[in-house]
């Protein structure tokens, strides 16, 4: 029998074989033709070929090959020998067994190199870890500096001659950190192209690059990957053109078979180095896994399919040790992790619960509204199971209006329409004219602690998540108080149009973080800038005015103001707005003991985060249960 390679197809011929190992090349994707079997080109050939080699060894199979599948053969093992090799330096390093005179000229480059910041000894190690290894994982939390470990190590690789462009694909709310940490770590500014959004027609010129118009640093979201996969792979291909490749927060591609994750996977092989950054890169299993390691090395299978199937079978029946030593001898090497006590940082101080009494009116709307619910819940019961968790979220993100802004309770919510306030004219009239009527408890507090923070001339943060309350505070602090104060949501553009003269999300930040600006209160929404934004370098108050379920947005937001790089020196301080006797007491509760069982399992190298620590949505229906259920 002989087994032949040549233009990526393979073909086995004479082939004497018996029923069971026939099906095999069936699954396989081989297809019989009289005599024959042959496998049409794909990507996964080469991995084919390796497995059938393997395959008719362990079966016993006498076969011979032909000179190109002998020259296939032997790329393939010395590609293989050199994964194993880096695996060996990846772990020698972590186990501290590297070459200290190696390390040493490393070390003397960041200093020569890195003349605007000083990386910190975790960072440093972290930027060795990605050189030695050119495709690695960065695991390190939230806050460590994994941005400036990235642009270090782009520096090194760029003196060599190895890579000229740092291409970034992640979420828009990176592209704003990406830029200013490149001129903060770096000492220059880069030419940039944001390729998002807009026009595919007008956008697909700028992947042609050439001498005059290549830029440096390339920033683009997963929405706009997929629409563009062609293009990029292109532009990777085209001469002149070595790119160092970066997925931030690279949770999202996550979900195996996920189109986000299918987009990366099918440009990663283009590119000439790779990197994933994340925080959390196993949040529900260790499938979460898998495509972070194929995309940085999508010729050697990190984790091979076998593997994966003990790792869910482990998994499934909680042998969580015997899987992490599996993943330990598969992937250990390969991913560099900075634990939160690594960081060296001050311990931040969160104050307890501010406890406020409700005015008047508010207090009116809200125990009509509580009451009119838990009458509602005695008769619930009588619905399918589906329409009930629809109106028990509605009936939750009701409440948190109330005790946020009453006004949001005019805004229609989706998949809900129940009128909570049916047959309640006198409310009705409250809410419609709430403003006319009193000023809230919460945003009389709010205004007081503003002003003292104001008198110490320290700045603020403000977390809200409904856009009306963002809107209610900012229109107050402006034009009642008269104190220069901004926002950034959703609506908040990412970068500036030439329609249009309102201040990017980047912008503002760059206002709010600049001491001198005169800009000292910034409101937000966890949803829209709990994520690679950083305030920490100034600001070292937040306070939360309401909170929701979501555990993975809260703690995101906390991290906004305590990180590397301002945090090590001074301590962070965390305030909660409550109001006395009402659902800001759970949601702040759920939200401790999240972040409790969280920080227990923050430590371990392979760590999952229950699917209930993310799912606000079924944390919103146990707490309706837990609220309103029958005793």
């Amino acid at each position: 029998m002989v087994i032949d390679f040549k233009e990526n197809i393979i073909n086995i011929k004479n082939q004497s074989l018996q029923s069971h190992q026939i099906s095999q090349l069936h699954f396989w994707g081989f297809i019989r033709d009289e005599d024959e079997f042959i496998k049409y080109s794909d990507d996964d050939n080469e991995k084919i070929l390796e497995k059938i080699i393997k395959y008719f060894q362990k079966e016993k199979v006498k076969f011979t090959t032909t000179k190109s599948c002998k020259t296939k053969i032997n790329s393939i093992e010395v590609r293989t020998n050199e994964f194993q090799s880096i695996k060996r330096i990846g772990q020698d390093l972590k186990n501290g067994t590297f070459n200290k005179e190696n390390f040493k000229e490393f070390e003397q480059f960041c200093k020569n190199h890195l003349t605007t910041r000083k990386l910190k000894p975790h960072q440093l190690k972290a930027a060795y870890h990605l050189y030695l290894i050119r495709n690695g994982a960065n695991f390190s939390v939230p806050g460590s500096g994994k941005t400036s470990v990235v642009l270090s190590v782009f520096e090194k690789l760029k003196e060599e001659g190895k890579v000229n462009v740092l291409f970034v694909v992640g979420p828009s709310s990176c592209f704003g950190p990406w830029k200013n940490e490149f001129v903060e770590t770096l000492g220059r500014k880069p030419k940039q192209r944001i390729l998002a959004g807009g026009d595919k027609g007008i956008r697909k010129n700028e992947y042609y690059a050439n001498s005059d118009n290549k830029a440096e640093l390339y920033l683009t979201t997963f929405q706009t990957l997929i629409n563009d996969q062609k293009e990029i792979n292109t532009f990777f291909s085209q001469r002149g053109i070595n790119a160092f490749l970066i997925i931030d927060e690279a949770h999202y591609i996550k979900q195996v078979n996920g189109n986000w994750a299918s987009a990366v996977l099918n440009i990663a092989n283009q590119a000439k180095f790779r990197c994933v950054l994340t925080g959390t890169p196993i949040p529900n299993s260790f499938s979460d896994l898998y495509n972070l390691f194929d995309f940085l090395w999508p010729q050697n299978e990190p984790i091979e399919l076998s593997s994966q199937n003990k790792l869910y079978r482990l998994e499934k029946s909680n042998r969580l040790d015997e899987a992490k030593e599996i993943l330990e001898t598969k992937v250990g090497p390969l991913f560099y992790r900075v634990k939160k006590d690594d960081l060296g940082l001050m311990p931040a101080k969160f104050h307890d619960p501010i406890i406020i009494t409700m005015n008047k009116y508010e207090k009116m709307v809200y125990e009509a509204i509580e009451k009119k619910i838990r009458n509602y819940s005695i008769d619930d019961y009588l619905q399918n199971i589906d329409f009930i968790n629809k109106l028990k979220r509605g009936r939750m993100i009701r409440l948190r209006q109330c005790v946020s802004y009453l006004h949001l309770l005019k805004k229609v919510i989706e998949n809900y329409d129940e009128d909570i306030l049916e047959d309640e004219k006198d409310l009705r009239y409250i809410v419609r004219d709430y403003d006319k009527l009193e000023l809230s408890a919460k945003l009389q507090y709010l205004s007081s602690k503003v002003l003292e923070l104001q008198k110490q001339k320290q700045k603020v943060v403000i977390w809200t998540n409904f856009i009306g309350t963002i809107e209610k505070l900012e229109n107050y602090f402006n034009k009642k108080l008269g104190l220069l104060c901004r926002s950034i949501y959703g609506k908040t553009p990412i970068e500036q149009t030439s329609v249009s003269d309102e201040l990017t999300r980047e912008q503002i930040r760059d206002e709010f973080v600049d001491e001198k600006s005169g800009l000292d209160i910034l409101i937000a929404n966890p949803a829209a800038c709990a994520e690679s934004i950083s305030l920490h370098k100034t600001c070292h108050n937040a306070i939360y005015y309401d909170l929701t379920y979501n555990c993975a947005q809260y703690l995101q937001s906390l991290d906004r103001i305590h990180r590397v790089g301002g945090s090590e020196t001074v301590q962070a301080n965390y305030y909660f707005l409550q109001y006395e006797n009402s659902i800001d007491q759970d949601i702040l509760i759920n939200l401790q003991k999240k972040a409790e069982k969280m920080s227990r399992i923050i430590d371990q190298d392979y760590r999952i985060y229950s699917l209930d620590m993310f799912d606000d949505e079924d944390d919103e229906i146990k707490a309706y249960d837990r609220l309103f259920g029958k005793k």
